[in-house]
């Protein structure tokens, strides 16, 4: 039951790049987690907040936001561990233009992902039989390792490299394209580690580890880019880049 005297001071980002934080009381409930606040908000005090939601269980990461000053997934983190002072600062997520208040543009963090040449390859056609992989070959362990991510971009917007260097593909491209050089199946490692060598690739990477951090999924992009950064070596003194 919601304790209507115990009232949360909520400040949300309204606006685009240029934009103000504006204030909104919010009540205080038992179990409430951020995304409750964000759309008490919205239903009730300002329908015109724009935000982006979707499965609200911790499947689709849709609704990351920059949580008094740290990304999270918003619909698994409860405001008794963030705000135990009865303040919330809720932004958009860094290092991606922000289209309103809450919701960001997304497209420029995806297609670092095509430019690290993260679609699968395949080495057979469909008359194919189904690829055997070992479950405890040392490669299939490494890609596993890191398979789990659902590109919700809060490693990518926990990245001060991406910060500084725009250029950089940031952790999430790195990641899957380890997870692929890693694949058996996949026949695309030769352009793959040609495409994640250069100056905004793997070896920008200062390994601050923000994105292990950060990663609701736990999982660890610096272990991914550390492994590229020794395939592209290892490609490089082979004469393959």
């Amino acid at each position: 039951m919601a304790d209507m005297a115990s009232m949360l001071d909520v400040s949300v980002w309204r606006g685009a790049g240029e934009g103000r934080f504006v204030s909104y009381p919010v009540p205080r409930r038992e179990n409430q987690t951020v995304l409750d606040v964000v759309t008490y908000v919205q239903r009730r005090l300002d329908a015109t907040l724009a935000y982006r939601f979707s499965c609200r269980v911790g499947m689709c990461g849709s609704c990351a936001m920059t949580v008094n000053g740290v990304a999270r997934w918003t619909c698994r983190t409860h405001v008794g561990r963030v705000a135990k002072d009865g303040r919330l600062r809720i932004a958009p997520l860094r290092n991606m233009p922000v289209i309103k208040d809450l919701s960001v543009d997304m497209a420029g963090f995806f297609a670092k992902a095509a430019r690290a040449k993260g679609a699968f390859r395949p080495t057979a056609d469909r008359a194919a039989d189904f690829a055997v992989i070992a479950p405890d070959s040392p490669r299939r362990r490494r890609a596993d390792t890191a398979i789990e991510c659902i590109g919700c971009g809060v490693c990518y917007a926990s990245c001060d490299v991406v910060t500084w260097n725009p250029d950089y593909l940031g952790p999430a491209a790195l990641n899957r394209a380890w997870t692929l050089v890693n694949d058996e199946r996949d026949g695309g490692n030769r352009e793959r580690l040609a495409a994640v060598a250069g100056d905004a690739g793997c070896h920008a990477c200062h390994s601050h580890q923000s994105c292990m951090e950060r990663c609701p999924k736990h999982l660890n992009p610096t272990e991914s880019i550390a492994g590229l950064k020794r395939a592209t070596g290892l490609a490089a003194l082979a004469g393959k880049l």
